[in-house]
């Protein structure tokens, strides 16, 4: 295998390896079930707040950190920047996005893991975001 076969097999064992543990991650945490997402949308069970605020901490330190301590990142040549655009079209979004997240208590994420646990339940869900998102990519203006 080449070099360049190598570095994209190890790209998508890592890829594999984060996702794993992301799907773990929300298993354990309960954010696969929506009813605990529920009850911490209604203020009635905020662990939730530590899982999230966990995951805010680590990107952050993961972000400000890693430039700082490697030349470059492990499975690729350069660190990339992220930018960020704010406009009419981000925040009808955003929007849409918390008021389904608060309507049935799912994102997509949990939603993928909770089918790994078999709540096969959350097909309706995934359908509902597939479906929001498929309008928005033929509703997109061109850039």
């Amino acid at each position: 295998m080449s070099g360049a076969g190598n570095k994209r097999l190890a790209r998508a064992l890592a890829t594999l390896g984060a996702g794993a543990l992301f799907g773990f991650g929300l298993s354990v945490s309960g954010m696969i079930r929506p009813e605990v997402v529920l009850s911490f949308l209604h203020f009635q069970d905020f662990g939730l707040m530590l899982v999230m605020g966990g995951a805010v901490v680590v990107v952050l330190l993961s972000y400000q950190l890693a430039p700082r301590l490697l030349r470059r990142p492990l499975l690729d040549d350069h660190f990339h920047a992220h930018p960020s655009v704010w406009n009419r079209d981000t925040a009808v979004g955003a929007a849409l996005f918390g008021l389904g997240w608060g309507l049935c208590g799912v994102c997509p994420g949990p939603a993928i893991a909770g089918l790994g646990a078999g709540n096969f339940s959350l097909l309706w869900a995934l359908a509902g975001i597939a479906l929001g998102a498929l309008v928005q990519g033929l509703s997109a203006k061109p850039r």
